[in-house]
């Protein structure tokens, strides 16, 4: 179906895409945000219930005021962190949030659908899976498109259902901060910062059952 040129850019995206966290406050073209929504929704859904919106934010008062959130959160999880740790989380940045063109705030309906959704009724957590399904589908196609995107995740639902008239019901699933940047970086953030290293793969495999490792890696 794909030829080898194509299966190599897919996977080219997949190990380039990061979360990135300055931006330069070039406009984006409105076809590529059009791209990236209809990227991400056509990500996969339980029971195809598609559970996501997406809100636009670009007015600079209403991305202050998220910023606020952001950053009054950050703050307030500062206490769990000791020490070097405590200074680490505090230098992440929540700016991109002000800096970047575009804010996508993309919610979670877990009303979508009605009372029973196919594969719902068993696993209820499906209805935000299948939104971060359609998360990672917009990220791989800001990346694909020359845009960074970042994920914000510190903040209080109710401070971002107050600031964007959200509905009581609705999940706010993610803020994801859209635009162009000079600084991509060659690899996730908190590795670079030493906050975490990424996991060899070969010991989080097994076979058959938990914790039976495998003879040969597939």
């Amino acid at each position: 179906m794909f030829n080898e040129q194509e299966k190599e850019a897919l996977y080219r995206i997949i190990h380039t895409r990061r979360d990135v966290r300055t931006f330069l406050p070039d406009p984006i073209p409105e076809e590529a945000v059009m791209r990236l929504l209809e990227a991400a929704h056509h990500g996969p859904s339980v029971g195809f219930m598609q559970p996501w919106n997406f809100i636009l934010i670009t007015q600079g008062e209403v991305k202050a005021r998220l910023a606020w959130a952001a950053d009054k959160e950050r703050r307030a999880l500062a206490i769990h962190y000791e020490g070097k740790r405590q200074d680490q989380f505090l230098q992440l940045k929540v700016e991109g949030i002000q800096q970047a063109p575009l804010t996508i705030c993309v919610t979670c309906d877990p009303t979508r659908g009605g009372s029973h959704v196919l594969g719902r009724n068993s696993i209820p957590e499906t209805d935000l899976m299948s939104t971060a399904c359609a998360i990672q589908n917009m990220w791989l196609a800001a990346t694909a498109e020359g845009l960074a995107m970042g994920w914000v995740s510190f903040y209080k639902k109710n401070d971002v259902r107050d600031i964007l008239g959200i509905p009581p019901h609705i999940e706010p699933a993610a803020l994801l901060s859209v635009g162009y940047t000079e600084h991509y970086p060659s690899m996730p953030i908190l590795e670079s910062a030493k906050w975490e290293k990424r996991r060899a793969l070969d010991g989080l495999i097994f076979k058959e059952a938990w914790g039976t490792r495998p003879d040969i890696t597939p």
